[in-house]
């Protein structure tokens, strides 16, 4: 959604409301103990909260542990298969990709939050150019790069 389209004559006031109401790209914020969880699941690859109870390395009620699993799944840093009654978790990625994967996400989350245009790309060139115009070259490369990835994929395909 266009803020010019709502606010032509935006107020600070206005523009304010706007970004407090609209549903803006989720950060993935965590807490102390998501962390800590997130960090037993990197190192085990997988786990139930039954398993990860077992060790007594965590001293927290089990649905303490079942919630923070769930939220961990909800921010999308999570996934989960049924076993049984219970789920087994596993990380979407390894501590290593973590920044790539927050930052693909958060961005895929920002451009399908607007109409298809490509407006939320034009603000992301604005961006880049005001912090460092180099940028806007190597992003150039970049797009060049996946556009030629993109063709052999699609020459491989049948």
């Amino acid at each position: 959604m266009m803020v010019a389209n709502r606010f032509p004559t935006a107020s600070v006031s206005a523009m304010n409301e706007f970004l407090a109401s609209e549903d803006r790209p989720a950060r993935v914020r965590l807490g102390p103990l998501e962390i800590k969880i997130l960090e037993q699941v990197w190192s085990r690859k997988s786990l139930t909260v039954r398993e990860l109870l077992a060790d007594g390395k965590i001293r927290l009620a089990y649905t303490t542990v079942m919630t923070t699993l769930d939220r961990l799944f909800k921010k999308g840093l999570l996934e989960r298969t049924e076993e049984g009654r219970a789920f087994r978790y596993s990380a979407c990625c390894s501590p290593a990709e973590m920044p790539r994967f927050v930052a693909v996400t958060g961005m895929r989350r920002w451009i399908e939050s607007s109409q298809p245009s490509s407006l939320p790309l034009s603000y992301f060139v604005e961006a880049l150019s005001a912090h460092d115009a180099r940028l806007l070259d190597e992003l150039r490369v970049l797009v060049e790069q996946k556009r030629l990835e993109l063709k052999k994929r699609k020459a491989k395909q049948p």
